[in-house]
């Protein structure tokens, strides 16, 4: 599908859409499930993590998505390397953003996957923190663009769908739940892109020698 470079723009869109649609219905499901319990201490650390890291990592496999995925235990396992990921990420991006907003901005998108990392391959804070750096170096500027362009098209909608009267808020509604979807579904996307594993093929040339292409 990316034959050429990793991260197309368009290309990422796409795959980011067609994995959104597919999980509508149980990412919809999960985001109410979610704010009925958000209030419920604990419970509700192991369902934000379930819900904005554990479906995404999912969803970038192509695995089955369960209505009540937010609930699964594991992600209240992680709940101490979460928080400490996660202060550091807060910590490093303020900085940043002391600097200037560019400096910000920049680290904002090189420790996007950390979270994802650190749930879904298991690595601990430092290491989730490096790897999300180096698998983001050189894909920074895609993945703003990828996400500028959503956003201006769905500002687009939005503001055509409130012209119209009566049926802008059923619209508007709909078109939130929609943008979750696929919000969800491309950052899956960029998370399979960025952390797939390139294979060099082998040539063989003779038993005691081989090539590497």
């Amino acid at each position: 599908m990316f034959p050429n470079q990793k991260l197309d723009i368009v290309e990422t869109i796409k795959e980011g859409i067609n994995i959104g649609f597919t999980n509508l219905a149980p990412i919809l499901v999960n985001v109410v499930l979610w704010v009925l319990t958000c209030w419920i201490p604990y419970l509700n650390v192991g369902t934000t993590i379930g819900l904005f890291v554990g479906i995404v990592s999912k969803a970038s496999r192509g695995e089955t998505i369960s209505s009540t995925e937010i609930f699964d235990p594991k992600y209240r396992k992680y709940m101490g390397e979460f928080f400490l990921t996660f202060g550091m990420m807060i910590v490093g991006i303020y900085a940043g953003f002391i600097f200037g907003i560019i400096p910000g901005i920049i680290i904002s998108y090189a420790w996007s996957l950390a979270l994802l990392l650190l749930i879904d391959k298991g690595k601990n804070p430092t290491e989730a923190l490096t790897l999300s750096n180096n698998f983001t170096y050189g894909y920074k500027w895609r993945m703003f663009a990828i996400y500028l362009l959503l956003g201006i098209t769905f500002a687009i909608l939005a503001t055509l769908f409130a012209l119209i009267p009566y049926l802008c808020y059923v619209l508007i509604f709909a078109l939130i739940v929609v943008l979750l979807g696929v919000q969800i579904g491309v950052q899956a996307s960029i998370y399979r892109q960025l952390t797939e594993e390139e294979h060099v093929p082998v040539i063989e040339v003779s038993p005691e020698t081989t090539v590497t292409t």
